[in-house]
């Protein structure tokens, strides 16, 4: 590559941003059954492949006495972790490039995904023509973020706030599927309806299948984003909830593969169950990758400070944010709330008392004291500090932010 970072850190934030791209990709190449869209998965891999020998070379390099040497074993770790998503993402692409198949109720249900894939075409003389990126702001404004774009038939996935989208482009998104119809009215689309499934009276074992299916995609990103929380914020309860959702993965798989085999025998095509146990095992593996990454904080290993800095600083920050009391976030759901379409942050915890909410639905009503574990665009922490009742400030002798009450200044 001739555009390598030039140190560590900004390696490590595009590694990290990288393999959720790969992710994020796979997962709409099958939603999207876009043999493409799954090819470019493959190319990010070869970038990926890239970034990890120079890390990996770096880190070597780096370890000149058995202290540095002990604290850089931690970023290997991570390195080794964040590759095997990647790995994890060219598996589920797979599904498409070798024509594994997949249920039509699988769809369906992605579509009802509590972070969907999308694309839209962006029409003449409409608000995204010809404007970029970062004067869109997609995040806040429709909660979902460009992970690429296909202009003609080449693909853009280095994209950058600068980037301006022009008619016929068509853009691959991810976010929150109640920010679709301000997205499509911003690019003048047409209205669009999610693949449905006709409902069934009994719930059969195929369709129990994939439900688990989902389900385990959903936990496997929230691990992996606790993991990254846990590690930026240095939370040993963050690293219990991910080893919790580890061990639920487990066993999910465990079920899928049963309901999956009972499936087969009750005279339904084996071709799509085997996309569905590709899947199940991919999701699998990034949640045992969660688990590895948050083992340097249960073992008490010596942490490198440039994994919080760098995990900190990739495309989606992590921010932990308190609820104030009668701020407006006190006492309203989620869903009224919309935080993942304005300021465009994901809920992926909630700390309540001595436990976690993981992932927490829209009905879920915020109270006083519950203390919020948030990813989302960097321009809009403020924002979301100033909703959960607070101010942030940067503090300018130690250039740390601090969250300071409302009024208080």
């Amino acid at each position: 590559m001739d555009d390598k970072p030039r140190n560590l850190r900004t390696m490590l934030a595009e590694a990290k941003d990288t393999s959720e791209l790969m992710v994020d990709l796979a997962y709409a190449a099958v939603y999207f059954s876009d043999p493409d869209m799954a090819e470019e998965v493959i190319e990010l891999e070869a970038k990926m492949t890239d970034l990890v020998s120079d890390m990996r070379t770096m880190c070597v390099l780096a370890g000149r006495s058995p202290k540095e040497a002990t604290a850089m074993s931690s970023v290997l770790q991570v390195i080794s972790a964040i590759e095997r998503i990647g790995n994890d993402a060219v598996n589920i692409g797979r599904v498409v490039t070798h024509k594994l198949g997949i249920p039509i109720q699988l769809l369906a249900d992605l579509a009802a995904a509590e972070e969907v894939s999308h694309r839209v075409l962006v029409s003449d003389g409409s608000h995204m023509a010809h404007r970029p990126l970062a004067a869109l702001e997609l995040p806040v404004a429709a909660g979902m973020r460009v992970m690429a774009v296909r202009r003609d038939r080449h693909w853009i996935t280095a994209l950058s706030g600068d980037h301006v989208t022009v008619p016929g482009d068509v853009l691959f998104l991810r976010g929150s599927p109640a920010g679709i119809g301000r997205l499509r009215q911003l690019a003048a689309a047409p209205v669009w309806e999610p693949p449905k499934h006709e409902e069934e009276t009994v719930v059969t074992d195929l369709d129990r299948a994939v439900d688990v299916l989902v389900e385990m995609k959903n936990l496997s990103e929230v691990a992996v984003g606790l993991a990254y929380s846990a590690i930026v914020l240095s939370d040993i309860g963050l690293v219990a909830e991910v080893k919790h959702l580890e061990d639920r993965l487990d066993e999910m798989k465990d079920r899928l593969e049963l309901w999956v085999l009972r499936a087969a025998a009750d005279n339904v095509d084996p071709g799509p169950l085997r996309g569905l146990l590709h899947l199940a095992e991919a999701a699998e593996d990034i949640g045992d990758q969660a688990r590895q990454m948050v083992a340097l904080i249960e073992d008490q290993s010596e942490m490198h400070p440039i994994l919080g800095l760098a995990l900190g600083e990739s495309d989606e920050v992590v921010m932990k944010v308190p609820v104030a009391a009668d701020s407006s976030c006190d006492g309203r759901s989620l869903a009224e709330l919309q935080l993942d379409i304005e300021p465009g942050f994901d809920v992926l915890a909630i700390r309540r008392g001595g436990g976690f909410l993981y992932r927490p639905g829209g009905q879920v009503i915020l109270r006083p004291t519950d203390e919020l574990i948030t990813v989302g665009p960097d321009e809009g922490r403020v924002l979301l500090a100033r909703r959960c009742g607070w101010e942030l400030i940067d503090d300018e002798e130690t250039g740390e932010r601090e969250l300071v009450p409302t009024g208080s200044r």
